[in-house]
């Protein structure tokens, strides 16, 4: 059994992924970093994730995926519905045209670098943390 204590101090990142071999990669590069990673295969999952866990700092979507929506579309709605949470959104298939990502929505083409997605993870928990406080994202 997983001590409890150690898991409430962690910040929860919330994977979006269709492709188990690419969600296990990011969930041990983001575990690694001491995150507590859930997992969603598709946007409905997510969602339903997303409604029970109000400690999600970070959604990790892939664009191409099963499901009702891509993850253009549910980057959308999770900044409609949890304007507090960091969305990045990830595809080694499909570049953002105009328009398709929401504001404060970040893009990173596959493969991402270990340093480089933990790096934008931590930009996005700092962001949230200092609009929370009332701070500027940049201070």
């Amino acid at each position: 059994m997983k001590p409890r204590g150690e898991i409430r101090n962690r910040p929860v990142i919330l994977l979006v992924e269709d492709e188990p071999l690419v969600r296990l990669t990011h969930v041990d590069i983001l575990r690694e970093s001491d995150y507590w990673v859930l997992e969603a295969e598709n946007a409905d999952e997510a969602f339903e994730i997303l409604k029970q866990r109000p400690d999600v700092k970070v959604v990790l979507t892939d664009v191409d995926m099963p499901g009702s929506l891509d993850g253009f579309e549910f980057a959308r709605l999770v900044r409609q519905g949890w304007p507090e949470v960091g969305v990045l959104v990830i595809s080694g298939k499909t570049a953002p045209g105009p328009g398709d990502l929401p504001p404060q929505t970040v893009f990173a083409p596959k493969p991402v670098p270990p340093a480089a997605l933990v790096e934008q993870i931590e930009r996005m928990i700092d962001r949230a943390e200092a609009q929370l406080s009332g701070e500027s994202p940049d201070t």
